[in-house]
């Protein structure tokens, strides 16, 4: 009988906390703060918008939503048992080289130390579990470094009991995103002898909130043919902003409590395509330096959406391919020759309204503002828009807003 790994990942962004507070802090402080003390994902966050682009191509028309965190973390871990093609495979579809992996589990290691501490303003927990069958040994080596780097825990699970085996890990998955996410795992079989399950949770209150009683009902342009009413918040008040020109999107910043940001990118009519073709890491990491306190009139669109994905269907793409086929090598956390992934879940939610959210290249093209005193700006999240949610430089999560 073929043994199966199956490695699935669990995600939420859930509803936040009712509490808002007006405090501003300097997103540039925050960044200069954050390179001194705090752990970054060691992953190339390119990673991140190449598997956007994949997520997005596979879902034309449709919300994206996703933590790149999770999904780079749970290959990390993938990385730690798998061995030659296998294993360059993966590296190389985060970004580095065999030369890398010490860093990279390092990094990750730093960040859940740091995401186990409490922190004032917002809630932010990540972690892991691994669900093995008794009857398959796992590699000493590859079990330390499950639950000595990445802290996780381990539990045995009856895989010869399918439905009780489901129903154990997804009962313990729900209780880490506080219910947010119930049916993670779906249709497991006597062939499965392992779940390796990660999670992230955000729970924060904007530092600006938005008066309930100026939500109004707004047209929201699906497409040019298409047209939704969607409860609509605005609020006029200093908000972080810059104009790119060169990707003719603008970009608004709203911090939380703590020291995450919303990133919300709003790109001109028909510039969608453009957009997405155009961004990486160093776009993303320009925004952040460049942003400018502006006073802007803001209308945003309250909004629930979820993301489900088979990332085996999806990894390919960016090179990841033999760890979901019989050439895949995991002889690091089995001695077991027939084991592969057989299939990877991901599943997100994400919801914003007037408190906060429930879950951040060229420089001579970018236009800023450099002043607070200059008239307000009205600007209009009114048709398809992208999110980011930033932490200390790390993408916790991004998203694709088509349809709120």
């Amino acid at each position: 009988m073929q043994l199966v790994l199956l490695l699935c990942l669990a995600l939420l962004s859930p509803q936040v906390a009712s509490r808002h507070r007006h405090h501003s802090r300097e997103l540039k402080k925050k960044d200069k703060e954050s390179s001194v003390s705090a752990a970054v994902a060691p992953a190339s966050r390119d990673f991140a918008f190449d598997l956007y682009r994949a997520l997005a191509s596979a879902n034309p028309g449709q919300n994206v939503f996703f933590s790149p965190m999770s999904i780079s973390m749970s290959l990390a871990m993938l990385a730690l048992g798998a061995r030659a093609t296998t294993k360059v495979q993966i590296l190389e579809g985060l970004g580095l080289q065999h030369r890398s992996e010490e860093q990279l589990h390092g990094g990750f290691r730093q960040l859940l130390q740091r995401f186990s501490q409490p922190t004032e303003g917002f809630q932010l927990s990540l972690g892991s579990a691994l669900f093995t069958d008794p009857s398959v040994g796992l590699q000493d080596a590859f079990l330390s470094a499950m639950r000595t780097i990445y802290l996780a825990d381990t539990f045995p699970a009856n895989f010869g009991d399918p439905e009780e085996a489901q129903k154990q890990i997804n009962s313990y998955v729900a209780k880490q995103t506080k219910g947010k996410i119930a049916d993670l795992i779906q249709n497991l079989d006597s062939t499965h002898i392992m779940v390796l399950v990660n999670y992230i949770f955000f729970k924060a209150s904007w530092e600006i909130g938005f008066n309930h009683r100026n939500t109004r009902e707004q047209d929201f342009h699906v497409t040019s043919e298409t047209t939704v009413r969607v409860p609509m918040m605005s609020h006029e008040d200093q908000y972080y902003y810059l104009l790119d020109r060169n990707l003719s999107c603008k970009v608004v910043g709203i911090p939380y409590q703590g020291n995450a940001t919303a990133i919300f990118v709003l790109p001109g009519e028909g510039n969608m395509e453009q957009l997405e073709n155009g961004l990486n890491e160093k776009t993303l990491r320009k925004w952040l330096r460049m942003f400018k306190k502006r006073q802007l009139e803001l209308y945003l669109p309250k909004f629930s959406i979820k993301g489900s994905y088979q990332l085996e269907k999806i990894l390919p793409a960016l090179g990841i391919r033999d760890v979901f086929t019989s050439y895949a090598d995991l002889s690091g956390i089995t001695n077991h020759s027939d084991i592969q992934v057989s299939e990877m879940v991901h599943k997100a939610v994400v919801e914003v309204d007037e408190s906060g959210t429930t879950a951040a290249a060229a420089t001579g093209t970018i236009f800023m503002f450099r002043s607070a005193r200059l008239s307000s700006s009205r600007i209009v999240f009114n048709h398809p828009f992208l999110m980011f949610i930033v932490e200390n430089m790390n993408i916790l999560f991004f998203g694709k807003v088509t349809r709120p």
